[in-house]
């Protein structure tokens, strides 16, 4: 399981999913407004993307997925 958390991803890959991440944010933000469905999954998607940027780690490349960034 410890394999399972190790960095996979280098700088550029972090550089793309915090831009995704800071994206999803604030369309979620402004979405807010508007329809709150699509408010949750555009901020939960999002935070999530922030999280693989700053750990260094994506989950589709830790499950066996090889990803072009």
């Amino acid at each position: 399981m410890r394999q399972f958390w190790n960095r996979n991803i280098d700088f550029r890959g972090r550089l793309v999913r915090g831009v995704l991440g800071g994206i999803s944010l604030i369309a979620g933000i402004i979405l807010a407004d508007h329809t709150l469905w699509w408010c949750l999954a555009l901020v939960a998607f999002g935070l999530f993307a922030m999280f693989e940027a700053v750990r260094g780690w994506c989950l589709v490349r830790a499950c066996g997925i090889r990803t072009k960034l």
